[in-house]
């Protein structure tokens, strides 16, 4: 298939889950940009800027996997990278549907660039970011569900 595509995200903090569709995707396009978008609706545990030294370092291995950060519409972001595919992973039915409302947005926005579902691994299908930071925040084992770099920072910031 070839071309850019963008995976966005909050990836507060980037999971196994996350990993996963990042690596498919990267078999798939030449160049995938991982972008952290700020979402407003949530209050994370990781500041942007620790999110994105996170991704770096658990991606370093992926060599065409560029990892930035955006503030704006993700359709606008895509446009500056010269991206013509938009990665989301799906979980679950649940998903869907907020999933389609966004790309139904996007493609009001923006008609020339796809997206393109990619349903997570099956021992993934469970995890989120949300369940990661609550078990972490009671010490709970999390070295199945994050990369050692970033159960480590899940312990520096619950040791605060």
């Amino acid at each position: 298939m070839g071309g850019i595509a963008v995976c966005p995200g909050s990836f507060d903090p980037i999971t196994y889950g996350h990993l996963d569709i990042i690596k498919r995707g990267a078999k798939v396009f030449e160049e995938i940009h991982v972008v952290v978008l700020n979402n407003s609706s949530k209050n994370p545990l990781f500041t942007v800027d620790e999110r994105l030294k996170l991704i770096k370092e658990v991606t370093k291995d992926i060599p065409n996997v560029t990892v930035s950060t955006f503030q704006g519409l993700l359709v606008d972001y895509a446009n500056m990278v010269n991206a013509s595919a938009i990665i989301r992973g799906l979980r679950a039915v649940s998903d869907f549907e907020y999933e389609m409302q966004i790309t139904s947005m996007n493609r009001v926005l923006n008609d020339k660039i796809e997206t393109f579902f990619i349903m997570t691994n099956n021992q993934y299908s469970f995890l989120s970011s949300s369940i990661v930071k609550e078990v972490a925040k009671y010490n709970g084992k999390v070295s199945e569900l994050v990369p050692p770099a970033v159960e480590e920072a899940l312990k520096e910031k619950f040791k605060e």
